[in-house]
């Protein structure tokens, strides 16, 4: 406290001035309307060039919430956008694809629409799963399509989704027939290339060229007859010697599948049935 009472005193002639000189100033701009209002003037510029500093030093240490709720704003409007492309993309795809499968499959039989929600292609046993099940009208041992060829049969089926055992699957085995031609074999995958599968079983006899059609035979309650199967690439005889192997190109393109078709097979269940009545009628007489 002494200390700061000797400096007081020390210095006091300085505080006086100091003290005049404001006194002086309030005066002179006080009772002067000119000096008044270049005072006031002045005063507001500075003050505003305050304000304006003060502002923008807000505005720098508030950026990062601002970033934070652009950020989130660019997710929604992304989802959103999204969301519309499917809507605007996505319906009329499926629809055209519905429409190229029902001319692919003859009118008495139903077809339920579905999606892919999961699929693979590099195992040996690959499996789809679709949206669509037992409240849906699937049952098993449906036969599965895409609007370019057939993709393979239901497996498992529960409420809402169904399991479908691909083309591209080891355990698959669907018959097939050389359009145009009437020879038959069986088609199966081997692994690798998910465009290449081969029929096997093709009678030595048989007349065909490269590039022919290879469609479902109708030998069986799955698929109608005449479904798109693949193209004819090559020939080799088959182990035996016995018959011929056929090496096609499928025509599902299984990387980029997403829109399904499940085809009801009651109708052929019902006629084969029938048939293999008939059969056995005529065995026993």
């Amino acid at each position: 406290m002494q200390n700061l009472i000797a400096f007081l005193i020390k210095y006091s002639h300085w505080f006086l001035f100091i003290l005049l000189e404001v006194i002086g100033f309030v005066l002179v701009f006080q009772y002067n309307n000119y000096q008044g209002s270049v005072w006031f003037s002045s005063a507001n510029v500075a003050i505003g060039k305050v304000y304006e500093v003060n502002s923008k030093i807000a505005s720098f240490f508030s950026l990062t919430e601002i970033n934070k709720q652009l950020t989130e704003r660019n997710v929604y409007l992304e989802q959103q956008l999204t969301k519309l492309q499917e809507q605007l993309n996505g319906k009329p795809k499926t629809v055209d694809e519905v429409r190229r499968i029902r001319q692919q499959v003859p009118p008495e039989f139903k077809i339920y629409p579905a999606k892919v929600v999961s699929n693979s292609l590099d195992k040996l046993d690959n499996l789809i799963t679709i949206d669509k099940g037992s409240a849906d009208g699937i049952r098993k041992d449906m036969g599965v399509v895409s609007g370019n060829g057939i993709v393979g049969v239901v497996y498992m089926v529960g409420r809402h989704y169904s399991v479908v055992i691909p083309v591209l699957n080891n355990h698959s085995n669907i018959s097939c027939t050389i359009r145009g031609r009437g020879y038959f074999g069986y088609l199966r995958w081997t692994g690798g290339d998910p465009q290449i599968a081969y029929v096997e079983d093709i009678p030595r006899h048989a007349r065909f060229a490269l590039g022919m059609s290879v469609v479902t035979s109708g030998y069986s309650s799955i698929f109608p007859p005449g479904l798109m199967v693949g193209k004819i690439l090559h020939v080799f005889n088959s182990p035996n010697g016995l018959s011929y192997r056929l090496q096609i190109k499928l025509a599902t393109d299984f990387g980029r599948l997403r829109d399904v078709c499940v085809v009801d097979n009651s109708g052929m269940e019902e006629r084969l049935e029938m048939l293999r009545t008939v059969q056995d009628s005529l065995r026993g007489k």
